[in-house]
């Protein structure tokens, strides 16, 4: 899972499985009985008294082991934030709506006018190691960010905001000349000054700024190039949460024990065990009750849901999946997405056509029992009046997507249609490996674009691996044409960080003059209004159904089990603030 940055705050969602921490509303959008079934599911566990002590077995469900890269700057994938969410916190927590309050281990304070916020961490929040969380702390992780030896993707346009951030991205300084230390490097606070204020700065995982700190006397002497491969974030990592890491198996188990500086006080349980288990075999481990937290792969739902000794709770998380094609190449000099206007997925028609050749819904009704839900736009429904509630998206349709082949001069010439110029035309697609109805899934999206003269080819003849799958986005390999991929989103809906020109994470590498505006003005001081913040969103998503470089696909429920010995387990946002939920919290019943 590429980018998981869920709650931090930016990431693509394994097609194998949701993230253990995604948090969200619940939704009702489909009735059948799997989607009753979940519904009546509350998004907490009944609470109980709690005793101090006992082992927690979590599952972490991947199906290949995870890289175990621990430093939040420079992660990369959701399996990672998942494998070290009991140790590592973020700096603020937030409310059921993510407006960011004073609750978590560091303040935030706005100052439109003078164009600055104040960053401070509590006294008291110290590392695992002992030491308090500096100013210099708060400060380094920005170094980390916008080094360019790190080749950190959350270097964007909205944090190159920063007053001299971009001048040390480039070299130009040693030093970040818009952070500044009120009371020196190894007091609390640091301000940040910015070029221009954004709508979403009072809520989480608006990007403008960084949401974490980075050990500076730990991580100092490490060249920023040498970061993810030192012992510092592999093998040893620091964390100011609850939990401190006591042994990692490599790609395969962290093992947590009590932060005894943790600034909340003695967390409740005595161990956290967080192991790898294939999404294949997730039934069978809930059944056998081998672990007391693991979320339900949705296609297993009905060989679980009776199981005794759960408790199972549910939600809609801010996650969705989607079909990108591929029509340019990231520019690393320029520093942008450029797009290649010969690519032959550089035609709207085309595109359209292969969207409405994908029967989403009876997809989702047959392997998830509705518990995946087809989606109209790219802002899910979370983002209550942000999402467009009459955008219709693409439904179903063989007749129209060959209608629009036919008219845009893509003739069939035996059973394949050709290019336009009368060369033939080959399209690779690539889809992640995963659980055991990935195969049958994208084996029956291949026959939909067969069906309307689409030489659709699986990439390699076979699923791709994780790890080689974002590999090759991230790298534009030449052979791949389209691809499904799935996005955990921010809590603050900006598009900046996802499908701007200078996003990384823009994997389409598609820039339009068009979308540029209208990113822009999601962002523009006239969107402190939040009405007319509103108006630009619905006609940015209207803008991206018709142009189809992303198409929206489906989203779904994410469900887990949980032991009915615990307590205080909770998906509710307010609760996912530190890494969801609130680990320290959690503890079994007496």
């Amino acid at each position: 899972m590429k980018k998981g940055k869920f709650v931090k705050y930016l990431g693509i969602v394994s097609l194998a499985a949701l993230a253990l921490t995604a948090c969200g509303k619940s939704n009702n959008n489909a009735n059948n009985s799997a989607t009753q079934d979940v519904n009546k599911l509350k998004t907490t566990v009944p609470a109980k008294p709690v005793k101090q002590g006992g082992t927690l077995k979590v599952a972490l469900e991947t199906d290949t082991p995870f890289q175990g890269i621990f430093l939040d700057e420079i992660s990369e994938n959701t399996v990672d934030y998942l494998a070290s969410q009991f140790g590592d916190e973020t700096l603020f927590y937030y409310d059921n709506h993510y407006k960011i309050n004073d609750k978590g281990p560091a303040t935030l304070k706005v100052n439109r006018n003078a164009k600055t916020i104040t960053v401070t961490a509590k006294k008291g929040v110290k590392w695992s190691d002992g030491k308090q969380v500096t100013a210099k702390d708060l400060e380094y992780s920005y170094e980390i960010i916008a080094n360019k030896k790190t080749n950190c993707d959350r270097y964007t346009d909205q944090m190159a905001n920063i007053v001299g951030l971009k001048a040390y991205h480039d070299g130009k300084a040693k030093t970040i000349s818009g952070i500044t230390y009120p009371d020196g490097e190894n007091g609390r606070s640091i301000v940040i000054h910015f070029q221009r204020m954004y709508p979403g700065m009072y809520n989480a995982g608006s990007n403008c700024y960084s949401e974490t700190a980075a050990p500076y006397h730990y991580l100092k002497n490490i060249p920023f190039d040498k970061l993810q491969s030192s012992d510092q974030v592999r093998k040893e990592p620091l964390f100011f949460g609850p939990y401190k890491v006591q042994k990692i198996v490599r790609g395969q188990s962290v093992t947590w024990v009590p932060n005894k500086y943790y600034w909340r006080g003695k967390p409740k349980l005595d161990k956290i065990l967080t192991s790898v288990v294939s999404t294949n075999s997730a039934s069978e481990a809930i059944k056998s009750h081998k672990f007391d937290v693991i979320n339900v792969v949705n296609t297993q739902w009905n060989q679980v849901k009776n199981t005794k000794g759960y408790n199972f709770v549910a939600q809609v998380p801010l996650v969705y999946y989607y079909l990108g094609f591929k029509v340019g190449k990231w520019d690393s000099k320029q520093e942008k997405n450029v797009v290649d206007k010969n690519n032959i997925m550089n035609s709207k028609p085309l595109r359209q056509a292969m969207a409405y050749a994908m029967n989403v819904d009876e997809v989702d009704k047959r392997y998830t029992q509705g518990l995946k839900f087809r989606i109209p736009t790219l802002i899910p429904a979370g983002f209550g009046d942000y999402f467009d509630k009459n955008a219709k998206g693409y439904t179903f349709n063989l007749k129209k997507a060959n209608e629009i082949l036919d008219k845009a001069g893509y003739q069939k010439k035996g059973k394949w249609r050709t290019q336009p110029n009368g060369k033939p035309l080959k399209i690779n697609f690539m889809a992640m490996s995963g659980n055991a109805t990935q195969e049958p899934i994208i084996q029956n999206y291949l026959q939909q674009w067969h069906k309307i003269g689409l030489d659709v080819r699986l990439l390699g003849g076979r699923l791709t691996e994780q790890n080689s799958f974002y590999d090759k986005l991230n790298k534009d390999n030449p052979d791949v044409n389209a691809y499904i991929g799935g996005f955990g989103l921010s809590t603050e809906p900006s598009q900046a960080n996802l499908y701007s020109e200078k996003s990384l994470s823009n994997y389409s590498r598609f820039a339009t003059p068009e979308n540029t505006r209208l990113i822009n003005e999601m962002d523009a001081p006239a969107s402190f209004n939040h009405q007319h913040r509103v108006k630009v969103f619905h006609k940015w998503q209207n803008y991206m159904n018709d142009e189809a470089y992303i198409v929206p696909l489906d989203s779904q429920y994410t469900i887990t089990a949980v032991n009915n010995k615990l307590t205080n387990y909770s998906v509710d946002p307010s609760m996912c603030a530190n890494k969801h939920p609130i680990w320290y919290n959690i503890g079994f019943a007496k």
